[in-house]
């Protein structure tokens, strides 16, 4: 039988996922969830609303989680595994684990995330500068609680960690491309998450401590036109207006719990306003299914039975709390969402 992780490592992945979105406040956007965003006409935008898709309730989804098996995902949405993943080739990783001291080949399976949501902005494509979020002293300045510090790529773990060559991009080196920002970040958990960890680490005595804070790193940068075109992302948001800028956010390397994570606002012209932008950004996080399958081991001690790991990565826990992560992935990501747009609409 293949090893579980801890399920503490999962809320601290989370709490990382897209930090340069991290303490911005929007509070005059509100959402109105829909059940396929790219299927709007633009005409239906509202200024002030944001348009929201998870895809929880999709027949795809798991009725438990509300998470998609990777494959699956693969499977019916071909363009957004290419544009959402990674990198296009992308595949559920193949890696190595010890079962009773034994070395064993493992496909790490993965249950994906994935979140649409378009909204109107009062500016014209050109005067949306996403350059600026490729700037370290923006990072800093966004959200304090994280930390951030500036990394080469012969700084990026899949390139010097023979554990983590994986996730190595296979056409060239994570924070290669000119103008692209590359950081290494760590998040120390927040609210009532860490006296869950303290305890579920007395009570795992002998293995692997899990650690209350996280530890990531990420690249981000902006496409040039040529790459846009070439990929497609007019087909993905299925909008038929040219596309006018990209922001791409990649977490390619995570000590714990998750994969990859994923963030692309795709910015157009709105077709009857040329001083307007529609915005359509998507975002994808791949969850290691064995994290997810954790319940038993958690059911049988009475005061771990509201730390089920998918009770509380959906919010439907005693431990879920805030605003932030600690609310569950789902108010989480709103509340990210929600700040993408007021940094756009600034």
């Amino acid at each position: 039988m293949i090893p579980t992780k801890p399920f503490g490592r999962t809320l601290a992945v989370l709490a990382a996922l897209f930090v340069c979105t991290g303490a911005l406040k929007a509070q005059e956007f509100k959402i109105d969830e829909i059940a396929s965003v790219t299927a709007v006409a633009p005409a239906v935008l509202k200024p002030g609303t944001i348009l929201f898709s998870d895809h929880r309730d999709d027949k795809l989804a798991d009725v438990g989680t509300g998470l998609i098996r990777f494959e699956d995902w693969a499977r019916e949405r071909p363009l957004q595994k290419q544009l959402l993943s990674p990198y296009p080739a992308y595949i559920e990783p193949n890696i190595k684990v010890s079962v009773h001291g034994i070395p064993k080949a493992y496909t790490e399976k993965l249950h994906m995330y994935v979140v649409e949501a378009r909204f109107l902005i009062n500016k014209a494509p050109g005067s949306i500068d996403l350059g600026r979020y490729t700037r370290l002293d923006v990072l800093e300045t966004i959200d304090p609680a994280i930390k951030h510090r500036r990394i080469t790529a012969d700084q990026a773990a899949p390139q010097v960690d023979p554990e983590s060559a994986y996730q190595r991009h296979p056409n060239r080196r994570w924070c290669e491309p000119e103008g692209s920002l590359c950081i290494e970040s760590r998040y120390p958990l927040e609210g009532k998450l860490p006296v869950g960890i303290r305890l579920a680490n007395k009570l795992e005595e002998g293995g692997k401590k899990i650690s209350e804070s996280m530890d990531f790193q990420t690249e981000i940068r902006t496409l040039a036109p040529e790459e846009i075109e070439r990929a497609g992302y007019a087909k993905l948001t299925g909008l038929d207006a040219p596309v006018t800028g990209v922001l791409e956010q990649t977490i390619f390397h995570v000590n714990q719990v998750m994969q990859f994570g994923k963030l692309v606002a795709v910015l157009q012209p709105y077709p009857s306003d040329a001083g307007k932008t529609v915005a359509t950004v998507f975002m994808t996080l791949a969850v290691e299914t064995d994290v997810l399958e954790r319940k038993k081991e958690f059911e049988s001690v009475p005061v771990l039975r509201n730390l089920i790991p998918a009770q509380v990565l959906m919010g439907k826990s005693s431990f879920n709390s805030g605003n932030s992560i600690s609310a569950g992935l789902p108010n989480y990501v709103r509340n990210r969402i929600r700040a993408i747009a007021g940094q756009f609409e600034k």
